[in-house]
């Protein structure tokens, strides 16, 4: 594309930034939807996310995602936060509004649209969720707002998954998390599971890393959805399908999370044939 006076200008803002695949789905999605528009990380210093926000909205920034570890702490900087992103307490969308930026979280409703494409229901689903960190919190939400039918909360850390459960509990006005420590998923009821890899236990470089290894836990998993997308088969992944499950990883959430981000921006709808040419380029990254 050409940059011109007219360019409109999204980012990503996080530590670090390096890494990220988001500039593939938007500046593929700008080129193939015909938008004068292009998309670059901007790395921020801890303490200066503020700042940041405040700079962008002087330069007239289109819109921004937001990733790790700033996706709590720019809240305090938002003119307004959505409903759902304010429940979660986790913003990874920045949409330009008057006087700032109103906050939303895409994430969950990217991991939605992910597994609903898949045709992964949530709905009076029976669900095991893999740790009780930012991720795995915002999955327990979308699990009560989707109206699944109990959440397992497998934590480490018994009294983080306690508090987590307390809050999604209150929120949702019923008991749907249930918190246990990662060692008693043998006390999880008899009967087959969809199960959500929500720690960062089996990223890249490690690879051969997984959270729960013994293969009584996998009998219970008809179905394994990974959050994590490098690498593009997990540990965790290859362990459901070895005991007859079925194994997604975190790309198309990551995918979707960016569409719905693009369509806030840009008041678009995104085709499902853009969704498929970007999810295409995204493919071809792990080949």
């Amino acid at each position: 594309m050409e940059i011109d006076g007219r360019t409109k200008i999204c980012g990503l803002i996080g530590n670090p930034v390096e890494h990220t695949l988001s500039p593939m789905i938007h500046n593929t999605l700008a080129g193939r939807m015909g938008h004068n528009l292009v998309y670059v990380p901007f790395p921020v210093e801890q303490g200066r996310v503020a700042e940041a926000v405040a700079g962008a909205d002087a330069l007239g920034v289109l819109g921004l995602n937001v990733t790790v570890p700033y996706k709590s702490e720019v809240i305090a900087a938002l003119k307004e936060t959505d409903a759902l992103a304010r429940r979660i307490g986790a913003v990874n969308t920045l949409v330009r509004a008057a006087g700032g930026y109103k906050g939303y979280n895409t994430d969950m409703e990217g991991l939605y649209r992910a597994m609903a494409g898949e045709g992964i229901p949530i709905e009076g689903e029976q669900i095991i969720l893999l740790g009780a960190g930012g991720a795995a919190r915002a999955v327990a939400h979308l699990c009560a707002v989707k109206g699944a039918q109990k959440v397992y909360m497998l934590n480490r850390t018994l009294n983080r998954a306690q508090t987590v459960a307390e809050e999604v509990n209150r929120a949702a006005g019923r008991e749907i998390v249930c918190p246990m420590c990662m060692e008693d998923y043998g006390r999880i009821p008899e009967g087959k599971y969809l199960a959500v890899q929500g720690t960062s236990v089996g990223l890249a470089p490690h690879n051969e890393d997984v959270v729960i290894s013994d293969a009584a836990f996998y009998e219970k998993v008809h179905t394994g959805f990974d959050l994590i997308y490098s690498p593009w088969e997990t540990k965790f992944m290859r362990l459901v399908k070895e005991h007859g499950g079925k194994a997604f990883n975190g790309l198309k959430m990551l995918l979707y999370q960016g569409i719905i981000a693009y369509e806030l921006w840009n008041e678009v709808q995104v085709s499902e044939a853009d969704a498929e040419a970007v999810y295409g380029k995204l493919r071809e990254h792990f080949r």
